[in-house]
């Protein structure tokens, strides 16, 4: 009996903790919803409260309607698709070549993705912006596209490798007595298979494009070319700011990577621990 309650007591115990710092983790995020469905004159009360007493729309209506949110949202929308299709199609074509094939200078290459994977994406905006200077990629979406392409195959096919690596032979080698080619086999046999692992660095490179600022605003001069980070900065003013505008924008801009995330959760899990095993 006295087992059971000590039992009791450390379970109690240990889910008011995990209760207590996700509280603290979600406060941010929390605090960012209700303000912005408060007014102007709301914002800065105090004691600051998690729920607004009188909830206004305003703030949703004036982020979307002002200085050209909906371009800024449509240009997210084209980079990140554009980018995460891209990332997912070459990265398994990658990943196959590097789990199923024997050829020279497979461990070079090997090395020179984890060597990349380790490099700060910052160390690298002079020679990307030196180098999209001379192709005419500034001031481009394509120009936006390209790094993040490059960016996120790195990590991409390094999980995708780990899991086709752990993919049964068995339906590849029938394919191949029946006459398939790897580009068959990889069409009809890998990629149906690797959903799981597809869907994980589908989330992660879209969640990169989606969110990514320094690169965006490097590159992006044009009001008419700029991205969701981007257009969101420059609700901030010089002199006063309306964090009621700025938060719903920003609510905005997370809300489509939350629903990505909700729908493809089972895979992302399941994608990233079977990665994680091999590599």
């Amino acid at each position: 009996m006295k087992k059971i309650f000590k039992y009791c007591i450390n379970q109690v115990a240990f889910y008011l903790v995990l209760i207590f710092f996700a509280l603290i983790t979600a406060a941010p995020f929390l605090y960012m919803i209700g303000t912005s469905f408060k007014g102007q004159s709301f914002i800065f009360e105090y004691p600051p409260k998690f729920i607004p007493d009188q909830p206004t729309l305003r703030n949703f209506i004036v982020a979307w309607t002002s200085r050209r949110f909906d371009k800024f949202f449509l240009n997210s929308v084209v980079v990140t698709l554009c980018s995460t299709i891209s990332v997912v199609f070459l990265s398994s074509l990658m990943a196959y070549g590097f789990s199923r094939f024997q050829f020279r200078l497979k461990g070079f290459l090997n090395g020179s993705i984890r060597i990349f994977m380790m490099m700060p994406a910052m160390t690298l905006i002079i020679p990307q912006f030196i180098l999209a200077s001379k192709l005419d990629l500034i001031n481009t979406l394509p120009g936006v596209i390209l790094v993040y392409i490059a960016q996120n195959i790195p990590l991409c096919v390094f999980l995708l490798t780990g899991f086709m690596q752990q993919l049964p032979r068995e339906l590849e080698e029938a394919a191949e007595i029946d006459g398939a080619s790897p580009w068959e086999i990889y069409r009809t046999i890998i990629m149906p298979l690797s959903k799981p692992a597809l869907a994980t660095i589908a989330i992660f490179s879209s969640l990169g494009a989606w969110d990514e600022y320094v690169w965006a605003m490097t590159i992006l001069n044009d009001p008419e070319k700029r991205t969701l980070p981007v257009g969101i900065a420059a609700f901030h003013g010089q002199y006063l700011t309306d964090w009621g505008v700025v938060f719903a924008a920003s609510l905005i801009a997370i809300t489509p990577i939350i629903l990505l995330f909700i729908f493809m959760q089972k895979y992302f899990i399941k994608g990233i621990m079977a990665g994680s095993l091999k590599g």
